[in-house]
């Protein structure tokens, strides 16, 4: 059985939702250059999930270090 505690949890799920985030910004700004139908909105939330993706990211990695 794995023991973990709630503090490695929590970092693994902000490192997971991260992960998540930068992908799915990837994707619709990769989807909406390819196929040139992604209105200017589309590319806001893009950036905002890249931006929310490595701030996760940023944090899991600051908090992992105490």
């Amino acid at each position: 059985m794995l023991f973990v505690d709630a503090r490695e949890r929590r970092l693994n799920t902000a490192r997971i939702l991260g992960n998540i985030a930068l992908l799915v910004g990837l994707l619709i700004t990769m989807v909406g250059l390819a196929t040139d139908s992604t209105p200017a909105k589309g590319y806001v939330f893009a950036g905002m999930l890249v931006f929310i993706g490595v701030g996760l990211r940023i944090e899991a990695a600051l908090t992992d270090r105490r």
